[in-house]
């Protein structure tokens, strides 16, 4: 069996205005801020042990750096690092020490749309808190869903090179892929290489409604939702931070296990929210196209 990977980390974002979205993410999204060295800021989620779950920086240009998934030892790091290379993957970094402020062992690579990826064990771990009710903030980091021009061959190699396992797929355009309990860490559906958004879990479904309101008062503009996904069945609520990145508040997903089947959904217009609530609001359009992300094939700073 190929080694693996055990959660979705981090995602590292670079952006034109630093200070707008600091803030965002700081004061009004519900992370908090942990370190900043060398231009970089790091946030960590109050309900998880990761030492980090986003990575700010300032460019000219709005794109991914990178994309960080844990690894449950250094052994798996080397045998995942070396997966890659065997799937012909370019080679970033070796594995070796981790870079940034919070320790581990590393490599660095990228998939095969040109995504900088980062296999990462062995970080400090942070003492995470329960939340109390009505905080209405993010518990952790739940999933990323990415575009790709081959969407069924990316999935591949997230399957063989990371270890991702399928959990469900809507008709042939998108799917589902875990490495751990959680339905999906990982979608993937069609559209020219990019990172359509990055969701956050939250305690609840009433969690989620109370985000919304505080959101609302504090001026940001809701982008689709509320709803409850059908793969998953997770409720959303999705917005965008001051420099354009979509993110989402979600609740409730699914947890798959070792007897879990995947499914196939049937390909419908009301079948990314069962709920039919989610584009009440005039203009609300889910997952939109997105220009190929200014990242790929880069090496992250």
């Amino acid at each position: 069996m190929n080694a693996r990977v055990t959660d979705l980390h981090y995602v590292a974002h670079a952006v034109p205005d630093l200070s707008a979205e600091r803030q965002f993410y700081g004061e009004t999204w519900g992370l908090t801020e942990v370190s900043e060295v060398d231009g970089k800021v790091y946030f960590a989620a109050e309900g998880s042990a990761h030492p980090f779950v986003i990575r700010l920086r300032q460019d000219d240009e709005k794109k991914t750096d990178l994309i960080g998934f844990s690894a449950a030892t250094r052994a798996d790091v080397d045998a995942i690092y070396a997966q890659a290379l065997a799937a012909g993957s370019k080679s970033i970094a070796e594995p070796g020490p981790a870079q940034g402020p919070f320790g581990g062992y590393a490599a660095r690579f990228f998939d095969p749309d040109g995504r900088a990826l980062e296999v990462i064990s062995e970080t400090q771990r942070r003492d995470a808190r329960q939340l109390k009710v009505g905080e209405s903030i993010p518990v952790g980091l739940s999933h990323v869903v990415l575009h790709s021009p081959d969407h069924k061959g990316l999935t591949k190699w997230y399957e063989d090179v990371l270890g991702f396992k399928l959990s469900d797929w809507i008709g042939e355009f998108m799917v589902f892929l875990r490495c751990n309990p959680a339905h999906h860490r990982l979608a993937i559906m069609p559209g020219k290489p990019a990172l359509n958004h990055v969701a956050f879990d939250v305690a609840s479904v009433d969690e989620m409604m109370r985000g919304l309101g505080r959101l609302t008062k504090e001026g940001v503009t809701l982008s689709w939702g509320p709803g409850r996904h059908t793969a998953g069945n997770n409720t959303f609520t999705y917005y965008l931070t001051p420099n354009g990145n979509a993110v989402e508040y979600t609740s409730d997903l699914e947890e798959c296990h070792d007897d879990w089947e995947p499914r196939t959904y049937e390909m419908r217009p009301d079948i990314t929210d069962q709920w039919g609530t989610g584009r009440i609001i005039m203009g609300n359009v889910p997952h939109v196209t997105l220009d190929a992300d200014k990242g790929l094939w880069r090496i992250p700073a």
